[in-house]
């Protein structure tokens, strides 16, 4: 166990990897019983795999409304504001609690809440001082103070005129921020005031309005995204941290949280993007129609020249030179076209064609590739009812072996290590290619560095094959030495292949991503596979937002937080927050290691 502890942190050269089977390994030289502890001693850190913390978090159709009334109880505790503004003020700033609280550290308050829209005297008259009756100025006609509304920015008009502004916002789809319609007046108007207008006179599209505010957590959330999975499942994945990740849902999709295509690591999203695109769009024959033929100037369709003319008809009738692309007469020569000269008589067409065959099967050679590690992929996936069967045979079976969950751990790493194999392909494609970083590299580094990657993909991809070997063969049918034997084996593979993965992340992070000028991000190598989104833990209690709404809890905190505001700095206060959140979220983690 020593050994392999050491094993994990220490480079792995060619030589040893050459040499492991005539090696003494670690499990071998052991009495039957250390050698059943130690294995015991692997398999359960290996089972440490299901129980990592999870960074991200499942949002259900239940839970959507709890994890946004969570972050407008934050925004209003400490901010003081009504629920309506703290919306505002998150949508503008896409529900980021922290970067709000930064920018009011560093920006003033007045300025933060003009920018998103929250008129800096909020204070609405507390109802009509007069019976006199009021002029829309929409519509000019009078109403009594009852029929017409106020907004925080003072601004009045009557019912009907609001309301067919907010259904016609509606409708267009700014339910989230529904602005004052006075001239240059950038306020946003109040939820409730819609809410109670609309309802009265369309019920559908109030409840259109409710669940647009609903979802602007997912839609203006930055840290919000709905899972990809086709049928939809209904559920939103929450992260923090870094959105450059991959997670999976609880319904088993495992997507990029970045571009929510599936998982795709080590290749970056638009390595990812340009590849499926590519492969589906057969760009190579667009290529070859590009090559070999010339758009028409007038109708743009491709033409190709039978011919020697260097003058083209296109069926829509119009002549261009071949040359130059140029529209021209149909008067020509051989030699020259009446009115036309370009003088650009060059072997540019064969040097087209050249680049394009060497494209070509420069591609194949990276698609091939990566289709064969895909294929494989999924016959491997075929292999775990098999297993399944051999391990029941196998522990029904007298023998001193009876706990064989290293062969589904090493079947799990075999599929984590096959799909990053697979996917390095179209990450070396635009690597090392001319289409993305084609000014970022000179020749001698762009070798280099290609030859550095293709010598550890190369020893991944011969450990993988190994490690699927050894998990292919009939255990069940072994002697407790033969079963000892392949155990050592799946167990070691399994560690050096974890590692040469880490070590082609380090690599593609350290040495070919991170010079680059222009920034590019790839979701990090996780030893124990893509983030499982846990649960949304609820710990608001909806009792308390319905207290907070009186008017008496509203003056009262805002009193408490001007008192607040007096006495200490805003950064201050952030950390104080910061605190809170913290012991919050130990005390989450120790009642969930309770309830384990």
């Amino acid at each position: 166990m020593g050994r392999d502890a050491e094993d994990t942190s220490s480079p792995v050269s060619s030589s040893e990897l050459e040499q492991e089977d005539d090696d003494d390994c670690y499990l071998s030289d052991q009495g039957d019983d250390a050698l059943e502890e130690s294995v015991l001693h692997v398999l359960e850190d290996e089972h440490l795999e299901d129980c990592h913390w999870s960074a991200s978090s499942v949002i259900t159709k239940e839970s959507l409304l709890v994890a946004q009334r969570e972050d407008l109880r934050k925004v209003m505790e400490l901010l003081g504001l009504r629920e309506h503004h703290a919306r505002t003020l998150l949508i503008h700033y896409r529900w980021d609690v922290e970067r709000i609280f930064e920018l009011l550290d560093q920006k003033d308050r007045d300025r933060l809440f003009s920018e998103a829209g929250i008129p800096l005297q909020y204070t609405r008259n507390a109802g009509p001082t007069s019976s006199a009756e009021v002029t829309c100025n929409v519509c000019y006609d009078d109403v009594p103070p009852s029929a017409a509304s106020e907004m925080d920015c003072g601004h009045s008009y009557c019912n009907d005129c609001w309301t067919e502004y907010f259904i016609v916002k509606i409708n267009e789809g700014q339910s989230r921020r529904v602005r004052c319609m006075a001239p240059k007046c950038n306020a946003v108007c109040d939820e409730a005031i819609i809410r109670k207008l609309v309802t009265a006179r369309h019920l559908d599209i109030a409840e259109r309005f409710e669940r647009f505010l609903l979802e602007s957590y997912i839609e203006d959330n930055d840290t919000v995204k709905w899972c990809p999975s086709t049928p939809h499942c209904g559920n939103a994945i929450r992260v923090k941290g870094d959105i450059y990740c991959e997670v999976e849902c609880t319904c088993g999709c495992q997507f990029c949280f970045n571009c929510s295509l599936r998982a795709h690591s080590p290749c970056s999203c638009m390595m990812w993007e340009l590849w499926i695109k590519k492969c589906r769009d057969e760009s190579e024959t667009v290529n070859w129609i590009t090559v070999n033929t010339k758009p028409c100037p007038k109708c743009h369709k491709p033409v190709e020249k039978n011919g020697g003319c260097n003058l083209v008809a296109c069926i829509c009738g119009q002549a261009f030179c071949w040359l130059c692309g140029g529209a021209t007469g149909r008067d020509h020569t051989w030699s020259t076209i009446s009115g036309h000269s370009c003088g650009r008589f060059t072997d540019d067409q064969t040097k087209k064609t050249e680049q394009a065959r060497r494209d070509l099967y420069r591609y194949m050679h990276y698609h091939n590739r990566y289709k064969a590690h895909t294929d494989s992929l999924k016959q491997e996936a075929k292999l775990k009812n098999e297993i399944q069967g051999k391990i029941s045979i196998s522990e029904n079976k007298e023998s001193k072996i009876k706990d064989y969950s290293w062969v589904i751990n090493g079947l799990n790493r075999l599929f984590r290590s096959r799909r990053v194999l697979s996917y390095s392909y179209p990450f070396a494609f635009y690597m090392f290619g001319d289409e993305i970083f084609k000014d970022e590299m000179t020749p001698e580094e762009r070798e280099l560095k290609q030859n550095l990657f293709e010598d550890q993909q190369q020893q991944l991809e011969f450990n993988v094959e190994r490690l699927s070997g050894f998990l292919e063969k009939d255990f069940q049918l072994f002697t407790d030495d033969e079963v000892m034997d392949t155990m050592k084996h799946v167990i070691n593979l399994s560690n050096v292949v974890d590692r040469l993965c880490k070590q082609m992340y380090q690599c593609i992070e350290n040495d070919l991503l991170y010079p680059l000028r222009t920034p590019h991000n790839i979701a990090p190598y996780k030893s124990k596979g893509i983030d499982r989104a846990s649960e949304l833990n609820i710990s608001w209690d909806p009792g308390e937002q319905s207290s907070q709404s009186t008017k008496h809890s509203q003056d009262e905190h805002r009193n408490k937080q001007d008192l607040l505001m007096g006495i200490f700095p805003f950064a201050v206060q952030h950390q104080i927050f910061r605190v809170n959140e913290l012991m919050n979220c130990m005390v989450r983690v120790l009642l969930t290691s309770e309830r384990g």
